[in-house]
């Protein structure tokens, strides 16, 4: 008896260490399955492959890898063991969405469309965020007919991330030449998404000028806002086609009441932030001139100032005039110079000819008013009226404010 209680004593000690021992074996596994894992999920973007080797009974980690199995280049059977692994995956977590999406492939490469629809829509419905699924659903949509489906799953997958535009801006922009498309698409625009001012800005810079400017006068015609700087890249882009009348009809959608037969905002009181090629815009070539439209409570007034030696043109607007004889008339204020550095404004076709020039009298001389002629040809589609500034050896250079002045028809009144 003492015997047994001895070795009972002695013993014990050795089964707890036994114990001690399994449960810290037990914590080194579990520690290590944890860090595994953890290890697997952080390289499962990077390295799904690798991370499929240290978890794959991760369901999230195996679709990944699953997906990536099903190239365009993929084998059958690289295609068989995607899908294998995609289907265990799902087994795993019935959510992961890049398994059903490898499944829903793998069914379209089958042959199986309706497979393929229904995968297709249960991973929708898992998740709007997944660009493999919107972009099926894009062109699962456009081969049905189904315009407004096709940019109802535009909008969605233009929702998904900021790489997404990248991808699809160009092909909504060359796909809205269609009528019926461009339709669906001022639909959609008209609820203003949180992509809707990227997209302008990309058609502005990148659509087909004619195009853009009919999407734009089709949303503006539904209350949808278009920046300045949007519409004045469009009608750039149309007057560098050559398509003059085409940026005139778009400007005057703008500008309603302008008159082609005359220049516009006699007064400066427009005050645009981005104005338009038929706007007076203030031109700066060179460091040190300063060339600006001031508002007023009515009228503005064009303020330069050009350094001693320095010239060009330091305002102009766009016309299409009709052929004709024109008269420019208009006022100034603080402009004192010799007569040989006084400003003067030209008229100059399209094609680089100039059709005259008009010298400015003094500020001093008839309340700063000054006017004269322009006679236009047949053969002068378009034409640019500048204020350029002669260099003067003056020390103050060359300064003034122009009050007002209008290019009108022999004749006319303002």
């Amino acid at each position: 008896m003492v015997c047994y209680h001895r070795f009972e004593e002695q013993s014990r000690p050795f089964r707890k260490w036994i114990v001690r021992g399994s449960l810290a074996l037990a914590v080194v596994a579990v520690g290590s399955v944890s860090v595994t894992h953890s290890l697997a999920m952080t390289l499962k973007d990077e390295a799904p492959e690798r991370a499929y080797v240290m978890a794959p009974w991760d369901g999230q980690v195996a679709a990944l890898f699953a997906r990536t199995l099903f190239g365009v280049d993929a084998s059958p059977a690289a295609q068989t063991r995607a899908g294998q692994i995609a289907l265990a995956a799902l087994r795993s977590d019935p959510t992961v969405v890049p398994a059903v999406t490898t499944l829903a492939i793998r069914a379209q490469v089958e042959g199986d469309t309706g497979k393929t629809r229904r995968l297709f829509a249960y991973a929708q419905s898992l998740s709007r965020r997944d660009l493999v699924t919107q972009l099926w659903m894009i062109e699962d949509a456009v081969e049905r007919g189904d315009i407004p489906g096709a940019m109802r799953n535009y909008d969605i997958a233009l929702r998904t991330s900021r790489f997404t535009p990248q991808l699809l801006y160009p092909t909504l922009t060359t796909a809205m030449d269609d009528p019926a498309i461009r339709r669906a698409l001022v639909e959609t625009l008209s609820r203003q998404p949180l992509w809707i001012t990227s997209f302008v800005e990309h058609v502005a810079n990148n659509g087909e000028p004619m195009t853009a400017a009919q999407l734009f006068q089709d949303l503006s015609a539904v209350q949808v806002p278009i920046p300045q700087d949007a519409r004045a890249d469009v009608i750039e882009a149309l007057i560098r086609k050559q398509r003059f009348s085409a940026a005139w009809n778009y400007y005057r959608s703008i500008r309603r009441g302008t008159d082609p037969r005359m220049s516009r905002d006699p007064e400066f009181s427009a005050a645009l932030e981005s104005p338009t090629a038929f706007d007076w815009r203030p031109v700066i070539d060179n460091a040190g001139i300063s060339a600006v439209i001031q508002p007023g409570e009515q009228n503005g007034v064009f303020d330069f100032a050009v350094p001693a030696t320095i010239g060009g043109t330091v305002l102009q607007q766009m016309q299409l005039l009709p052929p004709g004889r024109y008269d420019l008339t208009g006022r100034s204020e603080d402009l004192e110079q010799p007569a040989d550095t006084r400003p003067y404004w030209a008229l100059q076709c399209d094609t680089g000819r100039e059709l005259g020039r008009i010298d400015m009298p003094n500020s001093a001389e008839d309340g700063g008013r000054f006017a004269g002629s322009f006679t236009i040809p047949s053969d002068c589609r378009a034409q640019n009226l500048k204020l350029v500034v002669r260099p003067s050896n003056s020390v103050a250079g060359v300064t003034g404010k122009i009050l007002s002045v209008q290019l009108h028809p022999s004749g006319s009144t303002r």
